[in-house]
């Protein structure tokens, strides 16, 4: 089963809910202030993706640019490509 992370709109804390079967689902609140204006968000992830033999250009590079929206990133990911 997923776990969705949210933000309280009211209290402006993080909080996870695991998902459980729709039929059992209820609305969710905070549970820090009860406040039922929360909203879904993209939960953060961290990953190691090098081992101590693998060379430094082996692990993901980050390019941060400026683009009409604001700040964008490319993120390559080093494997085989087609």
């Amino acid at each position: 089963m997923p776990i969705f992370e949210f933000l309280c709109e009211h209290c402006r804390r993080y909080f996870e809910l695991l998902a459980t079967r729709s039929e059992d689902r209820v609305a969710p609140v905070c549970p820090h202030c009860q406040s039922p204006e929360i909203t879904r968000v993209l939960s953060r992830v961290n990953a190691r993706v090098s081992s101590p033999s693998s060379p430094a250009s082996s692990l993901p590079q980050v390019q941060s640019r400026n683009c009409a929206s604001g700040n964008c990133s490319t993120i390559e990911i080093p494997g085989p490509t087609k």
